[in-house]
């Protein structure tokens, strides 16, 4: 997939972001700076309170910037934006409904009367089918972050924020879910900013990594990762490329993270 040239998908221009009340005075963020171009994969790393999901909810219109801006396809953050697609940490589907009618809530919600085309296809694209009538309690835990990541592109997202969507699956279901995403980006072209504490996934699956310093989180440097738009993830990982980048990473954080 080739990443499109001319304007920033996603625009974070010299933000910060300061916490205050009577009890507390946090800067969580200070003077961050970061241009993410259409179709580009740009995973987040760093310590633990670094602001990374923070910069995702100010993205996201969730939460405004004390300074600075944050543009979004052009155009000024100044609210909740619905033209992009959000995963979380936890699946969060409604038990009482099927894995199809969790992607369909997005329809519903959104006015979408003509959904379920689009559901069925992305149903097919990340290998669901046959558990479409399942409930939530009946799905691995690899299965319910497919399904959220599915209503998350069923309205054909530009941008697709992604919060540590993988950091409660066992590792072997991880991997999975970094191929899968990868293969699904590389069908979809959505821009993908990830947040994540795993330096392999963030270098297995972007175009550059993001390393952040400690709170006050600021931009500490931005990683090129130079490996095959197609990447196999036994071959991938056993490159000197990966392992070069992956090194680097570590050696920037000063601290041992997840493999």
């Amino acid at each position: 997939m080739t990443v499109t040239v001319g304007t920033a998908a996603v625009e974070i221009d010299s933000v910060a972001v300061h916490f205050r009340s009577k009890k507390i005075d946090v800067t969580a963020l200070r003077e961050v700076s970061l241009d993410v171009a259409p179709g580009e994969f740009v995973s987040i790393v760093g310590p633990s309170g670094c602001g990374k999901s923070t910069l995702l909810k100010l993205v996201s219109g969730l939460l405004k910037p004390s300074s600075g801006k944050v543009r979004l396809l052009g155009d000024v953050v100044t609210g909740p934006r619905h033209d992009i697609g959000y995963v979380f940490q936890r699946a969060a589907l409604l038990e009482w409904r099927s894995a199809r009618r969790n992607i369909l809530l997005q329809a519903e919600m959104r006015g979408m009367p003509d959904a379920g085309k689009r559901a069925d296809e992305l149903i097919e694209m990340t290998g669901l089918r046959g558990f479409e009538d399942a409930l939530p309690h009946e799905l691995s835990g690899g299965m319910q972050q497919r399904v959220a990541l599915c209503r998350a592109l069923l309205h054909r997202p530009r941008v697709l924020l992604m919060d540590e969507p993988f950091g409660a699956l066992d590792a072997l279901t991880r991997e999975q879910m970094n191929v899968e995403l990868h293969r699904i980006w590389r069908e979809t072209g959505t821009t993908v900013l990830l947040v994540t504490h795993s330096i392999a996934e963030s270098v297995y699956l972007s175009n550059r990594v993001v390393v952040m310093t400690p709170r006050p989180g600021a931009v500490q440097e931005i990683i090129d990762v130079d490996l095959p738009v197609e990447r196999d993830y036994s071959e991938t990982m056993a490159l000197p490329k990966f392992s070069t980048a992956a090194a680097h990473i570590r050696e920037l954080l000063g601290a041992s993270m997840r493999p």
